[in-house]
């Protein structure tokens, strides 16, 4: 059953358990409505990452690339997020409007390494090369368990027919090593066009997990894109979901993984030539736990304490690189054995969120390695 279908026939139906049936409003004695219904909000929820409610389907318009960049847009369901702001909680709920008609979704990623960009993106919607007012300009970034990092909002489209999505993004302002150096350093503009029928947002599947599941500490799985082949990718591939390259295929030396504010954080040293010069190297790598996508815009800030006395401090760099791809590193003249490694979280990641992250990554405690 598509999701409307759903949230309108649980008082009559009593669904209880999966439901996973595509089909027609219509069809299933189901009248539309003004506007889409949340599923249901888990109650006593973690201050963690949990398993929400439901799993919802997402489907892909098409992609685009120009120069060293790439992007794909999807679309779902409209449903509720959360944004991060300077509010008491430091998050605050943005809820699905009557004249929402779906929620659409960037991912944008360097072609050569696959690393997904936390750029700044504006993207302008077009309907017979005209500006189209959906109440989209600069979608939020965002953490979704089917996801993984990406860019989105709802959208209020003014009727059925066919769009231009004008994605104009970059330049990457992190600092860039090995294989992004000396790259994405220029804005890119990149097309996607696109038909919009209210019947392929009523048609997407929608899953209600087993209640008892609900708030577990879990995750959904990424959803699977496919090859990324087709009339839709080109010769781009599937898009990213800002899980590569895998924490297991990181290079260097790792001084482990530990959890604090239930991200999962994981430290390496390097020698390599493109991070120092005869030095050492600290990358640190924030990633969720379950998934392994990467948590942009965080500050972090180490501290080395050697024989009782802080010997180092200093904040630590978002970075891309080709190998270790996105991460937060400092350039030291050495560590040495012993040495006491202790980072801090200065602020959480400044990220939207979708169910299930939105209670994670806020209150951090730090966190030290040894040498």
């Amino acid at each position: 059953m598509n999701r409307r279908g759903f949230l309108r026939g649980t008082a009559t139906i009593g669904a209880v358990g999966t439901v996973g049936t595509a089909g027609c409003l219509e069809g299933l004695g189901f009248e539309e409505e003004s506007a889409w219904a949340n599923p249901p909000l888990v109650e006593n929820r973690p201050d963690a990452v949990y398993l929400p409610s439901s799993r919802e389907e997402m489907r892909t318009y098409g992609m685009a690339a120009d120069g060293d960049y790439a992007v794909s847009l999807s679309y779902t369901f409209p449903h509720r997020f959360w944004t991060v702001e300077a509010t008491s909680d430091g998050k605050q709920r943005v809820a699905v409007e009557t004249d929402d008609t779906l929620h659409l979704m960037t991912t944008l990623w360097d072609r050569e390494t696959r690393t997904v960009l936390p750029v700044d993106m504006r993207l302008e919607l077009l309907q017979d090369g005209s500006p189209v007012d959906a109440g989209i300009s600069s979608p939020w970034p965002m953490l979704s368990q089917r996801m993984g990092f990406h860019y989105g909002d709802n959208v209020g489209l003014p009727g059925e027919g066919e769009y231009t999505a004008r994605i104009r993004a970059g330049p990457v302002t992190l600092e860039r090593t090995g294989a992004v150096e000396g790259r994405l350093d220029t804005a890119a503009s990149l097309e996607v066009d696109f038909e919009y029928d209210r019947s392929d947002i009523n048609e997407l599947s929608f899953e209600t997990l087993d209640e008892d599941k609900w708030g577990n500490r879990d995750a959904l799985s990424l959803m699977d894109h496919g090859d990324g082949s087709g009339s839709h990718g080109g010769n781009l591939g599937p898009p990213p979901t800002g899980r590569e390259p895998r924490i297991a295929d990181i290079p260097g030396d790792s001084l482990g993984t530990q959890r604090s504010g239930d991200a999962a954080i994981t430290a390496f040293v390097s020698d390599a030539d493109r991070f120092t010069d005869g030095g050492t190297y600290l990358a640190v790598c924030p990633r969720t736990p379950y998934n392994d996508i990467i948590l942009p815009l965080t500050a972090l800030s180490v501290a080395v304490e050697r024989d009782g006395e802080v010997v180092r401090e200093g904040e630590l760099v978002e970075t891309l690189d080709g190998e270790i791809g996105h991460h937060y590193g400092l350039e030291f003249d050495e560590f040495v054995a012993g040495d006491r490694v202790t980072i801090t979280v200065d602020s959480p990641p400044q990220v939207s969120r979708h169910d299930g992250y939105e209670t994670a990554f806020f209150e951090f405690d730090e966190i030290t390695y040894t040498i």
